[in-house]
């Protein structure tokens, strides 16, 4: 995935393109307005900083808005509600405030992400050895006997189906089942999965992979 990082300083600028690399990203860097109209094309996603030297930052997300759907992040100083509700009335996707955290950044551009993806085909009913996952209708079955499970165990399972057998790390399931602004213990993680074990009937379904996170056996 390439983004464009759209900053003029570069106190700012440079470590945020590194974190970014180191996290799996392919980065350009723009300093200017004029510099991220003419290096938007063929990127996936802009991080767009509102005070720049030539352009008001404004200007730049509504020219981009205007002739490209990319996927636009507005990363600003300025944290009014009046200037969050008017990057977003322009065509930005997501706001967020300087400073900020790289993991609460990665897990915004990943959520602008998939919501701006074309929809996969939705796979009915996926099977997993004795545990079937139906999305659409949100219902889940072992041996053909229907599970009761609250909303945040469904997504929990869900997430894990989605790769039977790979590791999901708990930072991960924190930013997608939760959300990335979860404040609250992630022991709670640990309690829902406990509760699944429990429901599924079966505790060697969901392994634990010590200090990195859970997976969903595969067979």
């Amino acid at each position: 995935m390439r983004l464009l990082v759209v900053e003029d300083d570069d106190a700012i600028a440079v470590p945020l393109v590194g974190g970014l690399e180191r996290a799996g990203y392919t980065v350009d860097r723009a300093a200017t307005g004029a510099e991220a109209l003419v290096r938007v094309a063929g990127v996936d996603l802009v991080l767009l900083d509102l005070g720049l030297p030539d352009l008001d930052g404004a200007d730049v997300c509504r020219h981009i808005r205007s002739v490209s759907q990319v996927p636009i992040i507005v990363v600003s100083a300025r944290g009014d509600e009046s200037d969050r509700v008017l990057g977003l009335e322009l065509g930005a996707d997501d706001y967020i405030v300087k400073p900020f955290g790289l993991r609460e950044l990665i897990a915004r551009v990943r959520a602008v992400s998939r919501r701006a993806a074309p929809e996969p085909d939705v796979i009915a009913v996926q099977r997993v050895g004795r545990l079937e996952i139906d999305r659409r209708a949100r219902r889940v079955t072992v041996d053909a006997q229907e599970v009761a499970l609250s909303p945040k165990e469904f997504d929990l399972l869900s997430l894990l189906g989605e790769d039977p057998g790979a590791v999901v790390s708990r930072h991960q399931i924190m930013d997608e089942v939760w959300d990335p602004h979860w404040y609250g213990p992630t022991k709670t993680l640990d309690v829902h999965v406990a509760s699944l074990r429990k429901k599924l009937g079966d505790p060697t379904m969901i392994e634990t992979v010590r200090s990195v996170g859970f997976r969903l056996r595969s067979q």
